[in-house]
């Protein structure tokens, strides 16, 4: 038997739609291509509030306002031509993280471990989509190598991205404590 959605859970899954787009917005322009957002803030803390399930739902809904021009990514941009760009890939990990999450808390459960290893592989994954994206795209245009694609676009990032990590980990525990 299928499960519905109940009201207050399309309306987190909006709320969380909505932080990534304000996240994508807050945004660091490194030198090169690739900008430091706090989407995977955003989404990491949907992964961990919401769960798997729900937390894939709003990493859609997220990417559909996004396909259909609302200017939910980074720098305010929005549209087709944001998904097929040279950082399109990273977009595309977006869902893929999730899926992953997702996956392994179904069959792992969300314990605190369970969550840092769904999370770190999600993550992982995020990066491995969207660095081949970004060396597809960059290699058309006469541009980069591999190893320079991971100087641009994973090493710069590791750090903050632990942060973003372990911050969401933090928050969606304690707001999950405090709302039962």
């Amino acid at each position: 038997m299928k499960q519905k959605l109940a009201t207050k859970d399309i309306a987190r899954i909006a709320l969380a739609a909505a932080l990534m787009a304000v996240c994508a917005w807050i945004t660091i322009q490194l030198p090169g291509a690739v900008p430091i957002t706090l989407q995977l803030f955003a989404i990491f803390f949907a992964l961990g509030f919401l769960g798997g399930k729900r937390g894939t739902l709003a990493v859609l809904v997220y990417l559909l306002l996004g396909a259909v021009g609302a200017p939910v990514f980074s720098g305010f941009g929005g549209g087709i031509g944001k998904l097929v760009g040279p950082t399109g890939g990273y977009l595309f990990g977006f869902l893929f993280t999730a899926l992953l999450y997702w996956l392994i808390t179904a069959k792992f459960g969300d314990g605190l471990a369970v969550m840092i290893a769904a999370m770190v592989g999600g993550l992982l994954v995020c990066y491995a989509i969207g660095t081949a994206w970004f060396v597809l795209r960059y290699t058309a245009d006469g541009g980069t190598t591999f190893i320079g694609a991971l100087g641009m676009c994973v090493f710069p990032f590791l750090l903050p991205d632990a942060v973003k990590l372990a911050l969401a980990i933090t928050l969606s525990k304690t707001l999950k404590k405090a709302i039962k």
